[in-house]
């Protein structure tokens, strides 16, 4: 039998990165995800990850059409 984790929440939030240790005027906007799933033992778990606008725009159109090949 195939035990595969669930998606319980997933939070995210718009961030702007204006200055990093090698670049003084980064002025780069991302995305901040966390995303909390329940593993097949029952154990809830976080998961934290950037994106940068154009990565976080290419994942938000990848989970549409999961969404519509699961309905």
């Amino acid at each position: 039998m195939l035990s595969i984790s669930q998606l319980v929440d997933m939070q995210w939030k718009l961030g702007m990165a204006v200055s990093s240790d090698t670049c003084r005027s980064l002025n780069s906007p991302y995305v901040s995800l966390l995303l909390k799933i329940a593993e097949p033992s029952g154990q809830i778990c976080q998961r934290s990850f950037e994106m940068t606008i154009p990565q976080f725009q290419n994942f938000h159109k990848q989970f549409k059409e999961m969404a519509a090949v699961m309905e």
